[in-house]
């Protein structure tokens, strides 16, 4: 029963993040292009939250996370004022590798694919 509210905080938390990353006026996350968030963790005791972000440009992925660490004390206070929870969790943003890990397994899967496609005639 826990584990489930905590997924619905989770996902509540993921909302209201979104939304707030486009209010940040921080010119390394603002002007990056698409920042998402890709997963948050959090807690049982809700005083941390893991956020995992995903930034378009890859190369200017630390530069986004630096500038979420530094507007992290905004997000927090703007989250619990849109969260009606007892603690409002401290934000950790980590960079998440996940799409580009899964592009690169489905690239394999499509040059396994080619190999084992079988011949026709014409070839």
């Amino acid at each position: 029963m826990a584990s489930n509210r905590i997924n619905r905080i989770n996902e509540e938390i993921q909302r209201e993040l979104s939304d707030l990353f486009r209010q940040l006026k921080d010119p390394r996350v603002s002007q990056v292009g698409m920042v998402s968030i890709t997963r948050v963790d959090t807690t049982n005791d809700l005083r941390y939250a893991r956020v995992y972000v995903s930034a378009l440009n890859k190369d200017q992925e630390k530069d986004v996370l630096k500038g979420l660490k530094s507007a992290a004390g905004f997000l927090r206070r703007e989250l619990g004022h849109a969260l009606q929870l007892r603690y409002t969790p401290e934000l950790q943003f980590l960079g998440d590798d996940s799409i580009s890990h899964g592009a690169h397994i489905l690239e394999l899967l499509r040059e396994d694919e080619r190999r084992n496609a079988p011949k026709t005639e014409e070839e």
